[in-house]
């Protein structure tokens, strides 16, 4: 079928759930575009809903991805390229865009192995940062993040292309912060937090072992919660007047501190 209009119901509706989180809850259906993102999201064995595909954007690997979703039996809608621009980001993204339905991020679907390596972020508010500390999770070779607090959510269309199709390969959760916190102390898993108010910085501290690293919002830092929780309280070095480093930066060193250790 071809879908000429951007105006068009299908592409309305794709175009929704790009733009509200409480439609993409109701609906349980999420985006993915580009062609990195598609082809981990298969190489993951997502198996979409249905997908998008302009055919004027369409090069070698585009046309390699669709014959693999019609293989799969995923309905695949040609469009044309205004109609694309509307459900697209980027319009230059590889022409295919796919709706996808929502994974269970519940924490009982989280089976790290023993030692544990993990990142829990509480309270993240930007999409990019969340979709940034992905990717250096996978790259850490860490074994799952957990989302915790209020914030963006890990079904986020800015989450999925921030991470580069990365959140297709890393073991992800969502819960409450007192349900994290009982969830790891269960499990044996130490947890490191950074916050500035701590004495210890995070290369002086024993990282070794089942642990799970610890981070908070820009903004806000992590709660009380946390702060009293944490078997660890790390901090960052800060030289300048800056008191506080970019979450996933932050993140980041945190991480490749306990691949070091």
């Amino acid at each position: 079928m071809f879908l000429q209009s951007p105006q068009n119901p299908r592409i309305k509706a794709v175009a929704r759930l790009l733009a509200s989180r409480r439609h993409r809850d109701r609906e349980r259906l999420t985006v993915v575009e580009g062609l990195r993102e598609v082809r981990r999201c298969l190489d993951a064995g997502w198996v979409p809903r249905e997908a998008y595909a302009c055919e004027a954007r369409l090069g070698a690997e585009g046309r390699a991805l669709l014959d693999r979703l019609e293989a799969l039996g995923v309905p695949v809608f040609r469009v044309s390229a205004p109609a694309y621009a509307r459900i697209a980001y980027r319009e230059e993204s590889g022409g295919i865009v796919l709706v996808v339905p929502y994974a269970d991020t519940s924490l009982a679907r989280l089976a790290p192995p023993d030692p544990a390596f993990l990142v829990v972020v509480e309270g993240a508010e930007k999409p990019g940062n969340v979709g940034a500390i992905l990717r250096t999770a996978d790259a850490a070779g860490a074994h799952g993040l957990i989302l915790c607090g209020e914030g963006t959510d890990l079904h986020n269309p800015n989450v999925i292309r921030a991470s580069l199709g990365t959140r297709f390969r890393v073991p992800c959760a969502e819960a409450p912060t007192p349900e994290v916190i009982a969830w790891l102390r269960a499990r044996g898993i130490r947890t490191v937090a950074a916050t500035p108010e701590a004495d210890t910085p995070y290369t002086a501290a024993d990282l070794t072992g089942p642990v799970a690293v610890v981070t908070g919002s820009e903004a806000h830092g992590l709660s009380a919660a946390w702060r009293e929780a944490a078997d660890r309280k790390v901090r960052i070095p800060m030289f300048g007047a800056a008191d506080s480093l970019n979450l996933a930066t932050a993140t980041a060193l945190l991480l490749y501190e306990v691949v070091r250790q």
